[in-house]
């Protein structure tokens, strides 16, 4: 930033004292604050223009500080903007809760644990455990000595029933620790781990585990000495001698539903679900599994929503601030601006919205007499409970399709109200999608659409099951947090938003007149140089003038 200096008028008087003592005449000039006093005429307009950049700095910075909040607004806004609800989705109406409880003689949490995707169907679920997997375990006889050398050399095969069975080389040197390393090393094919398990002091044993339930382990010697038989895990026909624990499938109904898994981690049977299965139930007993709308999830999101909306109407309130006389106050430096004005106004308006008879007041949100938000999660966790879709379809966009055929994956927070999406598919089922015969707006990949980007469809995605052609009407509602998002996104974009162009316009602004500074400066620094010899050349003339006038008087002293 340029640095202008200045003095008054009154400077360049002072600057020049003349005082008379008898007949001599002494003149006495301060030339610094002369030349200081006419090079501050010429950078007098510098003042003004720097005035100027200052007060475009504040409003710079002011702006700066709204897109900052607006953009914390669109983050708050995101989650609740969202209607799609899968596993994919990051919408917070598809967070889930579970609820675990038993009847009869069984802990619920000790017989089962159980975790929730988003989007995962709501409902209530019974459960019983027969049995559950178990995986294969066999123990062999003791030795005196882990570490001691077991002299044997061979090759045995080892694996599990219907899986990859990998040779397992012994060399002669090898202890039982370090045969159960070598069977360990080959643990990722063969998914048959080895322990040593210490019986006492002077007693250890090989044991050998399947790492999948239900599945045998199965043996057999390659080459060489029998290492699991001189170990006692086999005997000379080539069984396990001692079984810790047969394999066995988990065996359980849901619903009513019998069902077999290899597995007690069950994720095949209730989509978006997974349960474990802990230990069997005894007869009589029942756990019972409920899955419905995490409603908490669904509050804390709102509850961030008006801490960042109130956050924006503070700021905006504060730029209106006035004084006691009526005249805004220096602080708001955005006092009257019609951008900002504009943006709060569509903010107010999506507010106001009503969708399907639902309003905000049914979300618990209520405005103060400052015109901030308040919220009563009470009201929000009762509508929740009566009409789910309908607090959906009030804060998030919507988007449906009058077919079964056309499927909505995604959707956009500002879609078009209604449009339709003409599909051709020819003969070898390839399709062709076109709205109002423009076919450049969606792109196609095998059965998905795709709204096309930096169109008014982009973020649209349906998935097409027809095997004909079809014209099918979208329709598209959008919520208070949809419409929202979508404003303060506009408004704080920092490449292509409305603010963004104010303070790129004002930067622009500030350049300029910086080189106006820069000009002005120069050419005042310009002229002090020419005061500067100017006024040496006076110095000169008058210290003639003085030796002179000093030469005369002494002269006529003398006389």
């Amino acid at each position: 930033m340029a640095t202008v200096t200045s003095s008054t008028s009154a400077s360049a008087t002072a600057a020049l004292a003349t005082t008379t003592s008898g007949t001599t005449t002494t003149t006495s000039v301060d030339w610094d604050a002369l030349i200081e006093a006419q090079v501050a005429t010429k950078t007098a307009a510098a003042d003004t223009i720097e005035t100027s950049i200052t007060a475009n700095e504040a409003k710079i910075s002011a702006y700066q500080n709204l897109q900052t909040l607006l953009d914390t607004l669109v983050t708050s806004t995101t989650s609740l903007s969202k209607s799609i609800v899968n596993s994919l989705s990051d919408s917070t109406f598809g967070a889930r809760a579970a609820t675990i409880t038993s009847s009869g003689d069984v802990s619920a949490s000790s017989a089962v644990s159980m975790s929730i995707s988003n989007g995962a169907a709501t409902g209530d679920h019974t459960l019983t455990v027969e049995q559950i997997a178990t995986a294969h375990r066999v123990i062999g006889t003791s030795v005196a000595d882990k570490s001691a050398d077991m002299g044997l050399t061979g090759v045995f095969s080892l694996g599990l029933a219907g899986g990859t069975s990998v040779d397992v080389s012994i060399t002669s040197g090898m202890s039982m620790e370090d045969i159960a390393d070598t069977i360990n090393a080959q643990s990722d094919s063969t998914n048959v781990q080895a322990s040593i398990i210490q019986i006492s002091s002077t007693e250890y044993a090989l044991t050998l585990t399947a790492l999948n339930d239900n599945a045998e382990i199965t043996t057999s010697v390659v080459s060489g000495d029998d290492v699991l038989t001189t170990l006692g895990v086999t005997d000379s026909a080539g069984d396990f001698t001692d079984v810790l624990q047969e394999p066995q499938p988990a065996l359980f109904t849901v619903d009513g539903i019998s069902l077999t898994r290899d597995t007690n981690d069950i994720t095949d049977v209730l989509s978006g679900v997974t349960f474990s299965l802990l230990q069997a139930t005894p007869d009589g007993s029942t756990i019972n599994l409920s899955i419905d709308v995490d409603a908490d999830q669904i509050a804390a999101a709102l509850e961030e929503f008006v801490t960042a909306y109130n956050a924006v109407r503070e700021e905006v309130t504060a730029q209106q601030t006035l004084t006691s006389d009526g005249t805004a106050d220096s602080s708001a430096v955005l006092f009257g601006d019609g951008t900002m004005r504009s943006i709060m106004t569509q903010i107010e308006q999506a507010m106001n919205s009503t969708v399907g008879g639902l309003s905000m007041t049914d979300l618990g949100l209520s405005f103060t007499d400052t015109n901030t938000l308040e919220f009563d999660t009470s009201v929000l966790s009762a509508t929740l409970t009566e009409d789910l879709s309908g607090v959906i379809a009030l804060l998030a966009s919507k988007t449906t399709a009058s077919s079964s055929s056309l499927s909505v994956v995604n959707t956009n927070s500002s879609p078009p109200s209604s449009f339709v999406l003409d599909i051709a598919v020819d003969d070898s089922g390839a399709l062709t999608v076109s709205v109002g015969g423009d076919s450049s707006l969606f792109t196609v990949s095998g059965n998905t659409i795709i709204g096309a980007s930096g169109t008014v469809y982009s973020g649209m995605a349906f998935t097409y099951s027809g095997s004909s052609s079809a014209s099918i009407t979208v329709t598209s509602t959008s919520g208070i947090a949809a419409q929202i998002n979508n404003i303060a996104d506009l408004a704080s974009d920092t490449s292509t938003g409305s603010l963004q162009d104010l303070v790129t316009s004002l930067q622009s602004q500030d350049d300029r007149m910086e080189q106006q500074i820069n000009d002005i400066n120069e050419r005042a620094e310009i002229y002090r140089a020419m005061l500067v010899s100017q006024y040496a050349k006076y110095q000169s003339a008058i210290s003639t003038a003085d030796t002179t006038l000093d030469y005369l008087s002494a002269l006529l002293n003398d006389e």
